[in-house]
């Protein structure tokens, strides 16, 4: 069990200034130490798992092993670390990824040191904290399947016969023929494995692709 109270940190975060910066507030405003700061994975890689950190702030941008590639390796090192991301982007791929990987959390540089502090705390309790930027993107991907078989008119159309529209009427609000609409209907069957409307609206909305 780790011990809420006395947590031990380690940063890996190649600016200087954040990394220094953040060393110094939880050192000094939390009740958390900082028992390691590395400016890459690289350099981490070999005292890590001699720091035996409770939670790991990591840098998605790392020069050398990027901040995602580190994710499962850090994960295999350390099972029972938390992992929080640190990132300038926020594009719903690399969110995504991250969380996939293992990380706990994932915040953006311009998170208050405050709320980096908190967000240790909330991990060790078992929680999932993010930025609110970044939980939006994750609550709108969750919503679609980022892995669909789907093409983006192919979606659309299966939302509209999902709406209850027929041919002539997804035709007309597309702009496009009825044969073209056939053709899309017929290569989405294919794609989902179904042979009637009800089951590709079915399988769709199992699969989030719809």
């Amino acid at each position: 069990m780790h011990n809420q109270e006395a947590a031990r940190i380690v940063i890996i975060e190649d600016d200087k200034t954040i990394r220094e910066g953040y060393h110094y507030l939880i050192d000094n405003t939390s009740p958390y130490t900082v028992v390691n700061a590395y400016p890459s994975f690289d350099a981490a890689k070999l005292k890590i798992t001699k720091d035996n950190p409770d939670v790991i702030i990591l840098d998605i941008q790392l020069p050398g092993t990027s901040g995602i590639d580190a994710l499962p390796l850090l994960k295999k090192m350390l099972p029972n670390v938390y992992i929080i991301m640190l990132t300038v982007y926020e594009t719903e791929k690399i969110i995504l990824d991250a969380l996939a990987n293992g990380a706990s959390g994932y915040f953006t540089k311009n998170t208050p040191s405050a709320k980096i502090i908190e967000a240790i705390k909330e991990v060790m309790h078992g929680g999932g904290p993010m930025s609110p930027d970044v939980s939006k993107k994750v609550i709108m991907s969750l919503q679609k399947n980022q892995h669909s078989p789907l093409t983006k008119r192919e979606t659309q159309i299966l939302e509209l016969i999902a709406e209850g529209k027929d041919r002539g009427q997804i035709a007309t609000q597309l702009f496009i023929d009825v044969e073209t609409v056939k053709t899309h209907v017929k290569n989405i069957y294919i794609k989902l494995d179904v042979n009637s409307k009800a089951d590709a609206i079915n399988v769709a909305r199992t699969n989030k692709l719809i």
